[in-house]
């Protein structure tokens, strides 16, 4: 092949591969068509930490992607309270490890009890309960264990409206419970040793933050949708 035949076809190459590359270097879009009608906006910009702030161990961004390293502990947290929301964002834990998902949350305090956690796990497969992927931590277990492999993303959405809170993971409804419920609240209190706390208690307006429990998590397209 001849010199100018083989640039010529380096010269395509380029052409063909380098709108890949850029798609590849920013990212998957954080809203669809959908979402933005329907009033979604991007809680993170992936580029910066704009509009959070970090408590604890540095977190990274690459690619549109939020990092947990996973060194130390803390948690990385909006700068503004939210109150009615529907949140969604996905994320991919590592093997053995472990996050969780803070909505309504105190900045100080437990931040799980202060308001909710909506636990991360690599638990794929193991039988639900109150600690398990996709529970509100320490309150309520999901119908059914819906994490994906270590490695694999998981879609998640959370909506708080007034006492309501239902969460979706991988398009099932995990639960869709009254914060306000009797029943539920005795039963949180027989779940001892983990910090059980009515629900009925916790806070109607927060922050929403993403846990470091000392374990690599990464969390991607987080977006919302304030509730009127």
């Amino acid at each position: 092949m001849t010199r100018e035949r083989m640039a010529f076809f380096v010269f395509c190459a380029v052409l063909i591969l380098a709108p890949a590359a850029r798609c590849l270097a920013q990212g998957e879009p954080i809203l669809t068509e959908q979402e933005k009608q329907e009033g979604f906006v991007p809680l993170f910009n992936g580029k910066d930490f704009t509009g959070w702030k970090v408590l604890g161990k540095p977190w990274l961004i690459e690619n549109g992607v939020m990092i947990c390293p996973g060194k130390g502990y803390g948690w990385v947290r909006t700068e503004k309270h939210y109150k009615d929301f529907i949140l969604r964002l996905e994320y991919k834990i590592s093997k053995g490890g472990n996050s969780g998902i803070f909505i309504r949350a105190a900045e100080k305090g437990n931040p799980a009890f202060s308001g909710m956690e909506v636990q991360i796990l690599d638990d794929y497969g193991r039988k639900p309960t109150v600690h398990t992927a996709g529970a509100l931590y320490g309150a309520v277990a999901p119908c059914k264990n819906m994490s994906k492999p270590a490695g694999e993303w998981n879609q998640v959405e959370i909506t708080c409206k007034g006492s309501r809170v239902k969460t979706v993971m991988n398009g099932v409804t995990l639960y869709d419970i009254d914060m306000d419920d009797p029943e539920l609240n005795a039963r949180i209190m027989t779940y001892k040793g983990h910090g059980a706390k009515p629900l009925n208690t916790r806070v109607r307006e927060g922050y929403i933050g993403l846990q470091n429990h000392g374990a690599r998590v990464e969390f991607r397209k987080i977006r919302i949708k304030i509730l009127d």
